[in-house]
């Protein structure tokens, strides 16, 4: 009876959990329908970025012309975030209808995507320490250089003769190399700059000319039929003063009621800069947790079936079980996440939900690892266990469930544990498709404060907690078992 039970309260939590990812999906609709969605990466003040103090809610410059634009269109927007790199692989996958992100159309670009007209221009500086007199691209010789991954700055700065260049992910990620001296300078937009040399005293810009392509423009997925419908709604803006407003409203006066380029009065630490925004991080341990116990339940679970497999008589099962567990160890885990979230709707046409492309990426990578601890564990069973179920006459299902399965697991216990340890630091890994988990939200804080160290400190403080508990709650549960023993 209470083994139903349980059946019972799992099968309700799994099924109210999926309903939880399901319902929070984005799907990318057709110009067909009423509603657009648009990607972007939140992390790039004053084009997009959250105010994490008041919400949740993306704002900027580039989110104020999409939405003037849709509504001048008659449809609703929809924004969707993710990493800068996963924009144009979003657009590819028809995960999207279009893409803003302060995104300049260059020639390898267009290979892949096609764009509007362009609707605004900035130029390029050079970051640099104070007094490090690094003003020009001839300057920068013999340095190394930091630029964001896959942007017009990378391109940029490959002209530059004799430079080093550092490739990063993320802005906030470069100012943070500038700061700590583990790179001379950083090629970044000249709006941007502005915002970080603001509530970065020990810092400077200048600018430089423009190489190349320059300019940032609106991103659709090859042979969408929206580009001309955006193209005379960006025509309109620039005749009736719309784009010169928004230009001075993001990149004089800030955004007006934003406090995003709020000056502080040192380089030190700015904890009391991200204090407001400190409920928002912690709301992102909802998501992490959640994450972590469906993929750790799951994962356990398949582990379980693997390891059945591999010490299973019937030779197919066990070369499969052994394939298996080869492929998925012998591969990086960010590459299966990857695979999964991008390439599912190429292949299914399904447009899986990140958190959802998250919980199957762990469920199988993590039953992968599972499976050979749980294999080690029923083979460590004394087999005399086995010899007397069978001369009981016990068949080899029950044997299995109610004999060998229960010690083997107690075995493995403290394994286990460190296998779901390792699941709730790895859990970040999904902040990389845009999952809001506990890092994405200190990555957002970051962007938005134009400042990196504080926050992602404060989420580790967090994330050393959450192990801690899950740890003592093992010990607690090991001491349990050893006593019913």
């Amino acid at each position: 009876m209470k083994r139903n039970k349980l059946v019972f309260f799992i099968t309700l939590f799994v099924v109210v959990a999926f309903s939880i990812i399901s319902g929070n999906k984005v799907i990318a609709q057709s110009a067909a329908n009423q509603k657009l969605v648009m990607v972007t990466s939140a992390d790039y003040p004053p084009y997009e970025f959250r105010q994490t103090a008041t919400g949740d809610e993306i704002i900027g410059f580039d989110v104020d012309i999409a939405k003037y634009i849709t509504k001048e269109l008659g449809k609703q927007l929809e924004i969707r975030d993710t990493d800068f790199n996963g924009i144009i692989p979003a657009l590819q996958s028809r995960r999207a209808d279009f893409a803003m992100a302060g995104m300049t159309p260059t020639a390898e670009r267009k290979k892949n995507v096609d764009f509007s007209d362009i609707y605004y221009e900035a130029k390029n500086t050079i970051v640099a320490p104070k007094g490090s007199n690094l003003k020009s691209p001839e300057a920068l010789a013999g340095k190394t250089v930091g630029v964001q991954l896959g942007s017009t700055q990378e391109k940029a700065a490959q002209e530059f003769k004799n430079v080093k260049l550092r490739s990063l992910n993320r802005t906030a990620e470069i100012i943070q190399e500038v700061k700590s001296k583990r790179i001379n300078a950083a090629i970044i937009e000249d709006t941007i700059a502005r915002g970080f040399i603001n509530n970065n005293p020990d810092l400077e810009f200048n600018t430089v000319p423009n190489v190349g392509e320059a300019g940032s423009a609106i991103a659709f997925p090859k042979g969408s039929d929206l580009v001309d419908d955006f193209n005379g709604v960006l025509a309109q803006m620039q005749q009736n003063g719309e784009i010169e407003r928004l230009v001075k409203k993001w990149f004089e006066n800030n955004g007006k009621e934003t406090a995003a380029t709020q000056t502080i009065s040192d380089s030190g630490f700015g904890f009391g800069k991200i204090a407001p925004s400190i409920p928002y991080i912690i709301d992102g341990i909802r998501v992490t947790l959640l994450f972590t116990a469906l993929s750790a339940f799951l994962g356990f679970i398949w582990g379980v079936i693997l390891s059945l497999f591999k010490i299973s008589t019937i030779k197919p099962l066990q070369w499969f079980g052994t394939a298996y567990t080869s492929v998925f160890r012998g591969t990086p885990l960010l590459l299966q996440i990857a695979l999964v979230y991008y390439a599912t709707p190429q292949i299914t046409g399904y447009n899986i939900p990140a958190l959802l492309a998250g919980v199957i990426t762990f469920t199988l990578n993590s039953g992968a690892y599972i499976s050979e601890t749980i294999r080690a564990g029923i083979l460590a069973v004394d087999k005399g266990q086995r010899e007397a179920a069978l001369s009981l006459g016990i068949p080899y299902k029950p044997m299995m469930q109610d004999i060998i399965l229960p010690q083997g697991l107690k075995n493995i216990l403290p394994a286990l544990v460190n296998e779901s340890i390792a699941l709730l630091k790895d859990s970040a890994l999904v902040s990389t498709i845009g999952v809001a988990d506990l890092l994405r939200r200190a990555q957002i804080v970051g962007a938005e404060k134009y400042i990196y160290f504080e926050p992602l400190l404060f989420a580790g403080v967090v994330y050393y907690l959450l192990v801690m508990s899950l740890t003592w709650g093992g010990y607690a549960l090991e001491r349990r078992l050893q006593r019913s023993s």
